[in-house]
């Protein structure tokens, strides 16, 4: 069996894709674009310098642009503060009285909570927003 340089490419690439499936790594699947794009100039019928010359440039690149957005990225949302992972992000409940030490007990989804005061200033009844859930306690800021 004579296997061509472009099929090499294809089974490099495979590797590199199940490596990124158990790593997690999403640069090991910007190397596995530059093997694509490798067995693509093999199919060309461009010299195997000429190909490991453009996998190398096109898997280079694609990890740098890859690098440079999450450097840009401003940071994503901690899960506790998530409201797409928490759907009490947000929803608001009511604060008889503070403790000292900026926590109290409240009514919310049927069952009482402790709550913690995050928010700017001293902590103030009324009517407060859920921030964060934090394990068993709710972090709270002042409605606006």
């Amino acid at each position: 069996m004579d296997w061509s340089a472009s099929t090499w490419w294809w089974i490099a690439a495979g590797v590199l894709v199940v490596g990124e499936l158990l790593t997690g790594t999403f640069y090991v699947l910007m190397l596995a674009i530059g093997c694509i794009v490798g067995a693509l100039a093999g199919y060309a019928g461009i010299s195997f310098f000429a190909q490991v010359a453009v996998a190398v440039v096109v898997g280079g690149a694609a990890v740098l642009a890859w690098h440079r957005r999450r450097v840009r990225d401003p940071g994503r949302v901690p899960p506790a503060a998530n409201r797409d992972i928490n759907l009490d992000i947000g929803e608001q409940v009511h604060v008889d009285g503070w403790n000292a030490d900026g926590t109290a007990r409240v009514p919310y989804r049927g069952s009482a909570w402790n709550v913690r005061w995050i928010g700017d200033g001293p902590p103030a009844p009324g009517l407060h927003v859920i921030a964060e859930v934090r394990h068993n306690e709710l972090a709270l800021r002042r409605a606006a």
